[in-house]
Formats: structure tokens, C-alpha cells, sequence
């Protein structure tokens, strides 16, 4: 086996290396997902959260309840909070209990503002489906342009870029625009749970979309949070010629997984619906084809829990420790 001082041999991955080897997720991150709530002030074409029905539990409204349940997350290890939706901005009360007891992000569409003064360290994720014109299609309403007046120059603020085979031309006008205004993206691809005509991946379009979001990377390394490595594994959905899929997905919530073997995977993680009881199979719905697949955190994950396999050669280590650091930027483990 070689050793890291073999693997590493060149600067840029030395200081990578050097930012994260403290990091809380090389010596026992323990994330998991939680839904805020049920309710959402948009019905975005593509959204696995309503069309899986995981809105259909009984919304947990009572704080001292959801303050007793996080003291109970934290007694079973979990040190980060991803909070997701239906939509946080509409339950700021809740927010300000996950706040002020573990170290948390969240989610949002952008319309309602999560307020700076409320919440000033908070690390706020917009999720983004394209340009104007594609919001207003998919989304009812630009929400890119609300976002953007409602965060313009925010140092926590990232955009999660969902692309679609359809929205690859967009790519550099629309980072063009987040960087104009003060925010960064990083990039993930649309999966087709609902089997809409049009919106498939091809092989061509897997090949552009990754020459784009690798050209937009070199061109705005600044505002791109993201790796070139990252962008290969998930285009081609396989990690060192192994295929993605059920065996191999890192994020399937803890209690619930049955796999056998065991794969590698991410250590406690579970996915929580807004009754804070119901727990989902995975970081995303039960509707999804694991094979097709594109979640981003699912992805980096991947990456992240297989870094003995990583560890054969230079290169290998290299983008193992690339995706790993641009992870620790994206949760605040490490400085943009």
C-alpha cells in the first residue's frame, strides 16, 4: 500500500490534503437529512419530494418536540444537519431550533429570504433548475431573479444548479449571472423520475455537459464549486469501473438498509421526514432508479467513502482529495 507522502506530488494537492486531514469528515462526520417541513410555495415540474409523496406524513409543529429530537440526533452521533423541505423558509420557527442546537444548512428555492439577521452564519443552498425563461417553465414563477435580488452578495450562499439535457446551453450565461451577482453554484444533473419525453440523458449529452461544467470550472474557478473528477464520475456513473446503483450508494438511510454485503457508506446517515419519525430509503425518494441516479451529494459521498480504493496511485489520491475539499467547502469545513 502506498503511503500518503508516495501519493501526493504536487502542491495544489499537498495544501488540499493539508485543509481537510482535520476535518470533522476524516475523522467522523456524521451528517443526515432532515424535511423541515411539508408545504412548499412552488410545485417545480421534476420535484421527486411531491410527486414520492413524502409530503404525506403529519408535519411535526411542536419546537420542544423537534428540540427533544435533535438532542437525541446529536446522542446518536450526527454533528451536521442538512436541512431540506418541502420548503424551511416558510418554518423560520423550526430553523431557529435547529440553529441554535447543532450545526446546520439549509435548503431553499429562494423566494422568501432566510434572513441574515436571524440566521447570520447559516450556509444556505438555492436550488436552481436554469435561465429565466427555463425557471418560469419549470418552476411557475423566475425565481432565479428573486434569488439573486434576495442574496446578492451573500458570502454563505451557493447555488445547487440542477441541469437538464435540455438546459446545457444555459450553463455559462446562467453562472455568468450568479457570479455578477456576488454567489457561487455547484452543479449537479436532473434525474428523470417522472419519466418526462425530452428529458433523458443521452451519451452525447452526458460528453457536453461535462466539457461545459469542466470549462466553466477553469473559467470561474472562483464561483464553480466544484472538480473535474467530480464532473466525470457523474457523467459516467461509474467511480474506478464500478457502475453506480443500490449496491453501491452511499446515502440509503441507515435504518433502513438491509444490503447485503454491506457497501461502503455514509456512517449513521438517515433521511427524515417532517414527522420526525418517518425516515426515507435514501437522500432523495423511493420513486428513483438507482441507476440512473444523478444526485450531486450522492455522488461526491461516493467518492468520499472510497478512499482506500483511491489510494493505488497519484492521480487516483489527487482527485480523491479534489472532490473531498470541494465537499468541505460546500459545508463549511474549509474557507471558499
Amino acid at each position: 500500500m502506498l503511503t500518503i507522502k508516495d501519493l501526493i506530488q504536487d502542491p495544489d494537492t499537498q495544501k488540499k490534503y493539508d485543509d481537510i486531514k482535520n476535518m470533522a469528515g476524516l475523522k467522523g462526520m456524521r451528517s443526515s437529512i432532515y424535511d423541515v417541513n411539508n408545504s412548499c410555495n412552488l410545485r417545480c415540474k421534476g420535484c421527486f419530494y411531491f410527486s414520492s409523496d413524502q409530503h404525506k406524513v403529519d408535519d411535526e409543529k411542536d419546537l420542544g418536540k423537534l428540540k427533544a429530537f435533535i438532542e437525541k440526533e446529536k446522542e446518536r452521533g450526527v454533528n451536521y444537519a442538512i436541512l431540506i423541505g418541502g420548503e424551511p423558509s416558510l418554518s423560520l420557527d423550526r430553523l431557529d431550533v435547529w440553529y441554535a442546537n447543532i450545526k446546520c444548512s439549509s435548503a431553499t428555492n429562494g423566494v422568501k429570504k432566510i434572513s441574515r439577521e436571524r440566521f447570520p452564519s447559516m450556509r444556505v443552498g438555492i436550488s436552481l433548475w436554469g435561465d429565466e425563461e427555463y425557471e418560469k417553465e419549470l418552476r411557475g414563477i423566475n425565481t432565479f431573479k428573486i434569488s439573486r435580488d434576495n442574496y446578492r452578495d451573500d458570502p454563505n450562499v451557493y447555488y445547487l444548479y440542477t441541469i437538464t439535457p435540455r438546459s446545457i446551453d444555459q450553463i455559462p450565461t446562467v453562472t455568468q449571472k450568479i457570479e455578477d451577482a456576488g454567489l457561487r453554484v455547484h452543479y449537479q444533473l436532473f434525474s428523470n423520475d417522472q419519466h418526462v419525453s425530452g428529458f433523458d440523458w443521452s451519451d452525447a449529452d452526458y460528453q457536453r455537459v461535462r466539457d461545459v461544467m469542466d470549462e466553466q470550472l477553469e473559467l470561474r474557478p472562483q464561483v464553480v464549486v466544484s472538480s473535474k473528477y467530480y464532473h466525470q464520475v457523474l457523467t459516467t456513473q461509474t467511480l474506478l469501473g464500478r457502475p453506480f446503483g443500490w449496491m453501491e450508494c452511499p446515502s440509503v438511510s441507515q435504518a433502513v438498509d438491509d444490503r447485503q454485503p454491506q457497501p461502503k457508506r455514509l456512517a449513521g446517515f438517515n433521511s427524515f421526514a417532517s414527522d420526525l419519525a418517518t425516515i426515507h430509503r435514501c437522500c432523495t425518494s423511493v420513486t428513483r432508479d438507482c441507476a440512473t441516479c444523478h444526485d450531486g451529494a450522492a455522488t461526491m459521498s461516493w467518492i468520499m467513502v472510497n478512499k482506500r480504493d483511491h489510494m493505488q496511485s497519484p492521480t487516483d489520491f489527487a482527485n480523491w482529495v479534489d472532490v473531498t475539499h470541494m465537499f468541505a467547502k460546500l459545508y463549511e469545513y474549509v474557507p471558499w
